[in-house]
């Protein structure tokens, strides 16, 4: 046990950054990954120009990477967005018109993950409404999910960095995911397990994984504080990876943290030698 049983990979949207897009794949290959993740890379654009796409496609599979996690457009993310599906007017107008890219995107490169953020709250706009066009939004998301042999994810944020966001916690995260299944019939929508996030929460985390390891789809980790590397704070993250595994979760975990003021590929220290 411990981190030399995990399947890792690097979220290329918080790893590499110091690197233009296209060249990141290549970096996380050389620094001895297989495979990676990204948020929906063009925050401005729910839907690209081909040639965008083709070019990403082409250095993924260049870099012999697997792609293995993808968010659909989540609006200005890293940035004052949280999401964009529970967003009245143009952001989930946007949301709808990226379903069907991002999905494709996904199936052209075998990824069977896409992680749909929720939203903040909006003032002025009665929670109830955002909650039901998220829902329905949703539900369209797991539509274009199973269409294309993928699970939707849904990942509880932490409410100190994020306060206008609704899903916070574990059981609210879970709470939708079982909400969506109900409504889609598909039964693909999955739990994302952001370590990070429920311990900025100050969720048991043992308790966490205990309850919803069997509903989890993907697993995301980074230290507190600082949400640096493994080791740089005082999460016990190979004790609970390894509780992970027990409870029989085998997917992938995401690297989802920060380099600090050093080169990302020296951000890899903690890994064991091979």
């Amino acid at each position: 046990m411990g981190y030399s049983d995990q399947r890792f990979n690097v979220n290329l949207s918080i790893l590499f950054t110091e690197l233009p897009l296209l060249e990141r794949p290549a970096a996380a290959a050389k620094a001895g990954f297989g495979a990676v993740e990204l948020w929906w890379p063009w925050v401005d654009a729910p839907t690209p120009e081909q040639s965008e796409l083709d070019a990403l496609k082409q250095a993924i599979e260049d870099a012999g990477v697997q792609l293995v996690g993808l968010n659909f457009y989540a609006g200005q993310l890293p940035g004052p967005d949280r999401g964009a599906l529970s967003v009245p007017g143009e952001e989930s107008e946007k949301f709808r018109a990226n379903l069907p890219v991002a999905a494709d995107f996904a199936k052209s490169l075998g990824c069977t993950a896409l992680n749909a953020l929720y939203g903040n709250r909006v003032d002025g706009v009665d929670p109830a409404v955002q909650d039901e066009l998220a829902l329905e939004n949703l539900v369209l998301a797991a539509r274009e999910a199973d269409r294309v042999g993928a699970i939707l994810l849904i990942e509880a944020l932490n409410a100190p960095e994020s306060p206008k966001c609704p899903i916070v916690s574990a059981p609210k995260a879970i709470e939708i995911v079982d909400k969506v299944n109900a409504a889609s019939g598909l039964g693909n929508a999955k739990f994302l397990m952001d370590l990070y996030h429920l311990s900025m929460n100050g969720e048991d985390l043992p308790s966490v994984i205990e309850r919803y390891a069997a509903k989890t789809g993907h697993v995301q980790i980074a230290d507190n504080p600082g949400r640096g590397a493994p080791g740089t704070g005082s999460l016990p993250l190979e004790g609970l990876l390894d509780q992970l595994g027990a409870a029989g979760y085998e997917g992938w975990v995401g690297l989802e943290y920060k380099a600090g003021d050093r080169p990302s590929a020296e951000a890899f220290d903690w890994l064991p030698k091979v």
